[in-house]
Order: C-alpha cells, then structure tokens, then sequence
C-alpha cells in the first residue's frame, strides 16, 4: 500500500480492526509520521534550511547540505527495534484502552521483548505527560491518597512505608462532575511536597476545596483555598471515585511499580482520562506528540525515571 502523504488523514477511533486496516504496515505507519513531522514545511535538522523534497521512502533531502532526514528522526520514534506497525500498535493500546497494561502483556501480545517493550511505553508515556500549558482555572478539590501495599478500605492518610504517596486535583464542571485531573507523586503530605502540584497544574484564580489538613494551610497565602471537613469522603465524592478508578488501574498491572515509575503511570492515566470525551483522536494525539518531542535513550530514560 503506497499513497502520498498529503492524503494520509489521521486516524480516528477506537476499532483495531479499521486501525489495522488503515494502518497495515511499516510503510503506512512511516508516510502517517512524516505528514505530521512536515505539515507545516520542512526544515533541516542539521543546517536549518528549508528547501527540499521528500523522497519516495517518506525521507526529505535537504538542497542545502544534503541531508537525508527519515520520518523518525529527531522523535520519539527515533531508531525504533521493532518496526514501527508494532509501535504503532502499541501506542494504540496505550492510548486508547480503559485499562492498563504491563510491558510484559505488551511484549507478549505483539512478540517484543519485555525489556525493550518496557522502554518503549516510558517514551508514549514521556508524550503522555502534562505540558502544563492549561491549569485548571474552576472548581478544583484537592486531596491525598496512596497506591500500593495493603488496602485498608478506609479514608484518611497512611504512613505506610510500602505504600506510594500521591496528591490529586480535580476539576468539576458547573454540573459538578469530573472535568480534568492531575495527579503527583509526593514523598510525604507536608506543604513542601504539596505546592509542586499547584504551582504547576491550578491557576490561582480557582476555587480550591480540600479537607482540614494542615499542610495546605500556607498554600492560602496565594491560593483561595476553602478547607471543609471531608466526612469521609463524603463531601469530595467525585474525587474520590477517580482514586478509586487510580487503585483500580494499578491493580490491572501485574508487576510492581516502583516510586521511580510511578509519576510516569500517573502522567499516562491523567492523559487518558482528561481526553476521554476525546476517545477518537486520541491515538493521533498521542502520536502527534511522539513527533513533536525530542527523541530519549535507555540510559536517559533510566535517569530521568530515577530523579
């Protein structure tokens, strides 16, 4: 199947059978990256010039100095192991699935290894994080909770040791239901650790509503925080229907996830529930990004995930 690139439209949906159909091989998959990566023109990676052609394998040839620059250059996809139809499937399942999946599941499903299907999901997931652009800006309930470790049933803090500690933002609409989120992982529920989240993810002219715990309590110095005793969840039931929907897609991956990781898994569930009324472009969204980020190795990934 050959086509020009300015024919390839972008994918929409959610059916693998059409995804498989439009998207047939690695070909296919290369000429869809390279209509995204030179929408807008071309500019060489190498010497900035802007005059070309692209060449009949989806690659452009700079007039200038002569360079040949594949569709995957300088993106995520960047010197892919295992064909880029196999990483196009599995950017599919990533992006569009209610549930997660290990990388083991991953590599089994499209015969990848584990090891470099894991790799692999940190880079969708690394497209995946917030280009905190957009704060929240309405109603906005902020609240702790921990994934991992024994589950109590319970609300409240723990200070388990085995557990992993994250603080959630909520946005409700006007009809008081789930907007968007934002999740980050925290080492512990002090003031320190609890700013990050609003200094990166809640405009200060929102509505913040949270519980009585002190650690928020200097954070009013620049944020309209209203502190409301939570009655056991009582008064923040939509926030925490989304940590349960958190735990409940955790506990879909059959392997452990470090706190090195986590933040990265929490990125990916934010991604898919802040564009679940979005559900048929999100594959192309996802990709989209992949294009436009600058493309990471093993050895990166490694110290990026250890930070």
């Amino acid at each position: 199947m050959t086509f020009k690139t300015r024919d390839r439209e972008q994918f929409e949906g959610q059916d693998i059978l059409n995804f498989i159909k439009e998207l047939p091989n690695d070909a296919a998959c290369k000429a869809y990256l390279a209509k995204i990566k030179w929408q807008d023109g071309f500019t060489c990676m190498k010497c900035g010039h802007t005059k070309g052609c692209e060449k009949v394998d989806y690659r452009y040839h700079c007039y200038n100095c002569q360079h040949v620059e594949s569709a995957t250059a300088n993106t995520l996809f960047h010197k892919v192991k295992f064909g880029l139809q196999k990483a196009f499937c599995v950017v599919f399942e990533m992006s569009t699935s209610s549930k997660s999946i290990s990388s083991i599941q991953m590599g089994k499903r499209f015969s990848i290894r584990q090891g470099t299907a894991w790799y692999f999901m940190q880079k969708v997931r690394k497209a995946m994080k917030s280009s905190q652009k957009y704060p929240l800006e309405k109603l906005i309930h902020v609240d702790e909770f921990t994934v991992g470790g024994k589950e109590e049933g319970k609300q409240g803090r723990s200070y388990d040791t085995k557990k992993k500690k994250a603080v959630i933002a909520v946005e409700l609409t006007d009809g008081n239901k789930v907007k968007r989120v934002y999740i980050r992982s925290i080492k512990d529920y002090s003031a320190k650790s609890l700013t990050p989240i609003f200094e990166e993810h809640i405009s200060t002219s929102a509505k913040i509503v949270t519980d009585k715990w002190r650690g928020y309590q200097p954070l009013k110095e620049m944020y309209d925080i209203d502190q409301i005793y939570s009655n056991n969840g009582a008064n923040f039931k939509q926030l925490h229907i989304v940590i349960m929907q958190v735990k409940s897609w955790f506990r879909a991956i059959p392997t452990h996830v470090s706190k090195w990781h986590i933040q990265a898994y929490f990125d990916e569930f934010c991604f898919r529930i802040n564009r679940s009324q979005f559900k048929t472009s999100i594959f192309h969204k996802t990709i989209n990004r992949m294009v436009e980020s600058k493309p990471i190795y093993q050895n990166q990934i490694k110290q990026m995930l250890s930070v």
